[in-house]
């Protein structure tokens, strides 16, 4: 397997997770990544997060994607970004 940039994220009881960067890309002037905690299983849960970035640009905070129908577009673009790759959508 390749190197993959990570990127930590704090779960909201303050745990600290270390996501792989599978892919990322731009829609509508918003930053899109597809991370997975695990690169090493043949089929793994990802996360699609959306870049927040602060008012002056120099920061910017990661938030799970939730909505839908925006997982579904992001998912697309995703899915034709990586070869041989299928992102099965799950829903709560």
């Amino acid at each position: 397997m390749g190197q993959y940039e990570t990127i930590p994220f704090l779960t909201e009881d303050g745990e600290k997770v270390d996501f792989y960067i599978l892919e990322q890309t731009m829609i509508s002037g918003v930053n899109y990544l597809l991370v997975t905690d695990d690169i090493e299983a043949e089929e793994t849960e990802v996360l699609m997060m959306r870049e927040n970035p602060d008012s002056d640009g120099v920061y910017a905070s990661y938030e799970i994607v939730d909505d839908e129908d925006e997982l579904k577009a992001v998912s697309t673009v995703f899915e034709e970004l990586i070869d041989d790759v299928d992102i099965e959508l799950l829903y709560d």
